[in-house]
């Protein structure tokens, strides 16, 4: 799969962040905050001189793996036919993680920052790329919408994704503005459940209008 400029452009981004962790070292508390709970308050820590470098090496592995990925897939689910659009979501994602290691970042060194506003903020606007990138996926095991019955027919594959695109979208948006409104995080959490549940919903649906079942198998 030849790389294009995004994917290509997402590994400056994975040197950029342990570089800009390095940087921040001498002004972050022992033990690092490294996870949030939904409310935006620290309960998870790790100590130095993992601390800082927890979400880097979480962007180093996740690029690595995603970069992987279309060498392994078994033949007939090929991620050829998508190859920009996914090398775009690599990066997308890529971004995503720094922008969260930026935040995580300056709220660790004592930032005044709030972190379920701006880490939801960051959440929509990765739902908003990654559902422009939706209607775009062919059949695979690795990206999108993954359900026994879009892996069983291209149709439904085709038709819940290009549902799932428009519902990423709508709800990123929202989810976003919300998050910078500073309305309860409850609203984006209930949100962003709604917008993964409806297009697995909608898999089964469509597949069973389209295909139907075999009636719970075959008698001995």
């Amino acid at each position: 799969m030849k790389r294009a400029p995004s994917v290509v452009a997402s590994w400056p981004l994975v040197v950029a962040a342990f570089v800009v962790a390095a940087v921040f070292y001498g002004r972050l508390p022992d033990p690092v905050p490294t996870h949030w709970n939904w409310k935006g308050v620290a309960d998870g820590f790790t100590p130095k001189p993992w601390g800082p470098f927890v979400l880097p090496f979480l962007l180093l592995g996740t690029c690595a793996l995603l970069t992987i990925l279309p060498r392994i897939s078994p033949k007939g689910f090929g991620m050829e036919q998508f190859r920009r659009p996914f090398q775009q979501i690599i990066f997308a994602v890529a971004l995503f993680f720094f922008a969260i290691e930026m935040i995580a970042l300056l709220a660790a060194s004592g930032s005044h920052v709030s972190m379920g506003r701006a880490v939801f903020t960051v959440v929509g606007a990765l739902l908003v790329a990654l559902g422009n990138f939706m209607g775009k996926l062919t059949k695979n095991f690795f990206v999108g919408v993954r359900t026994p019955w879009t892996l069983a027919s291209d149709e439904v594959w085709l038709r819940t994704h290009r549902l799932a695109g428009k519902l990423f979208v709508s709800v990123g948006i929202a989810v976003a503005l919300l998050a910078l409104l500073g309305t309860s995080p409850v609203v984006e959490v209930v949100l962003l459940v709604v917008a993964g549940a409806i297009p697995v919903v909608y898999s089964y649906v469509v597949y069973r209008r389209l295909e139907g079942f075999n009636g719970g198998g075959s008698s001995a």
